[in-house]
């Protein structure tokens, strides 16, 4: 166990798109634009129901996730992590830091947040297993 240090828990709690990247059946890595909420040591991502990442992790968890850094390449966190799926989550409205930090970018896409709660209704949590940041 590991604890995320107070730069990357920053960037986690103040970054909107991460990039979460899956392997598929055949081993090709296929990375996806995601919102995330940091939970402690995990990563809580909404996914709608039938996606290519939800059949990749269903065959194997091991992913990876990362922030997109400084336009210098500096400030980059990469994650390494086991995932699970929940087809039965709370939904995404009702956990309020979700809400908090994404209900402008739902409104601004034009879903009220029960809307998006029922369209991305699937929820992956990542159990960090390995963080490398700019520090590392």
């Amino acid at each position: 166990m590991f604890e995320i240090r107070p730069e990357v828990a920053q960037e986690l709690d103040n970054e909107l798109v991460g990039w979460f990247t899956t392997v598929s059946p055949s081993g090709r890595p296929q990375t996806s634009a995601v919102w995330f909420l940091r939970v402690g040591d995990d990563l809580l991502i909404y996914s709608q129901a039938k996606t290519k990442k939800l059949d990749n992790v269903a065959g194997n968890p091991r992913v990876a996730f990362n922030l997109r850094g400084d336009p210098e390449g500096d400030r980059i966190v990469t994650i390494e992590a086991t995932a699970s799926i929940d087809r039965s989550p709370t939904p995404a409205h009702e956990v309020p830091a979700y809400l908090a930090k994404y209900e402008g970018e739902i409104r601004r896409l034009g879903w009220t947040p029960p809307e998006f709660a029922a369209d991305y209704s699937v929820q992956i949590r990542l159990v960090i297993d390995r963080i490398r940041s700019w520090e590392d």
